[in-house]
């Protein structure tokens, strides 16, 4: 592991100033994927800004009715709260269906949604990677690619993106607020992440000096119903091969809202955004929800390992929706 300096910031403001000063700098969390990437080498920060101890472990209910969560908060108490768990249970869902109770423990809101690829060949820094060393090439393009992207890939990168919890707080429309140099703003996190294009180094939209304080999840109206379904090798611990977080409201039979997040098939959570344009207006039937799935999937290009995800995911979505419908009659 390379030589690095530790510190640990009391305030929002301190923590700002040693990003600053620290061009190579990296926040720590609960350091369940950072600490790990610096044992491999796969990251190597020449100083550690520790952020755990700032007043951001709080989740909120708004005036508005929406729910905040603080960046600190832990995924074992986000995953636990009651207003979580009734409100939004496709979030509680996919929190625990990552890592490790002990994991979870330790893991921080605000860190789950910057983890990166566990692509074999990122985590060996023996091996080329454009993500850790630009322009090295990528081997999964024609190596073990079972695990990786049937969207949005490019000739650079066909990672995938490993958090559950991004894919649900992608159905939920979820806001995610930051500080940095030129003061506070938000982000819709469909916005956050980045596809791999060229630059498959650089996952999301937030500069090096950048800080994200909590999130904001909308309240949803009253009928919705939602959950997260995962897909993997193991029945635990495992990262999915694919995994739908479904968000949908029926009145009179008829689909009022539908929002559809994929995860283990891109390089950010793929929202399925063809798939919700078809469903709106349409009676909620099995029919509707398959063919509605089966349009999104048209874009889909699969890899010489993992086109079993073309229907692994058409029937993971469409039971999904499916059991969705039937109870919120």
């Amino acid at each position: 592991m390379k030589t690095f300096t530790y510190e640990s910031a009391e305030t929002v403001d301190d923590a700002l100033g040693r990003l600053a000063a620290a061009p190579d700098s990296a926040l720590l969390g609960g350091g369940t994927n950072l600490v790990d990437l610096m044992k491999l080498g796969a990251a190597q920060p020449s100083s550690l800004i520790d952020i755990s101890r700032l007043p951001l472990g709080q989740i909120e209910v708004e005036d508005d009715g929406s729910l905040r969560v603080g960046a600190a908060v832990t995924n074992s108490d986000l995953a636990a709260d009651p207003v979580v768990r009734s409100r939004y249970p496709v979030l509680s869902h996919a929190v625990l269906s990552g890592a490790s109770g002990q994991l979870r423990n330790m893991a921080t809101t605000g860190g789950n949604l910057f983890q990166r690829t566990r692509c074999v060949y990122f985590m060996d820094a023996s091996k080329p990677c454009n993500k850790r060393d630009p322009g090295s090439g990528c081997p999964a393009i024609a190596g073990e690619n079972r695990n990786h992207a049937i969207f949005g890939a490019s000739n650079e990168c066909v990672a995938t993106h490993p958090s559950d919890m991004a894919v649900a707080l992608t159905a939920l429309d979820a806001v995610v607020d930051i500080v940095g140099p030129h003061g506070a703003h938000r982000m819709p996190i469909l916005e956050l992440y980045r596809l791999p294009g060229r630059h498959p180094e650089i996952d999301t939209n937030i500069g090096h000096g950048d800080i994200v304080t909590g999130i904001e999840i909308p309240a949803l109206p009253d009928g919705t119903v939602s959950a997260y379904r995962k897909v993997r090798d193991r029945a635990s611990y495992a990262f999915a091969l694919a995994s739908v977080a479904a968000v949908l409201r029926v009145e009179d039979g008829q689909v009022t809202d539908a929002r559809i997040a994929l995860g283990g098939v891109a390089h950010k959570p793929w929202r399925a955004i063809t798939a919700e344009g078809e469903l709106l207006g349409r009676s909620a039937t099995h029919g509707a929800f398959r063919e509605a799935i089966d349009l999104e999937l048209q874009a889909a290009e699969p890899l010489r390992d993992n086109a079993f995800k073309i229907p692994l995911v058409r029937n993971l979505v469409t039971e999904t929706l499916t059991e969705l419908a039937l109870g919120s009659r």
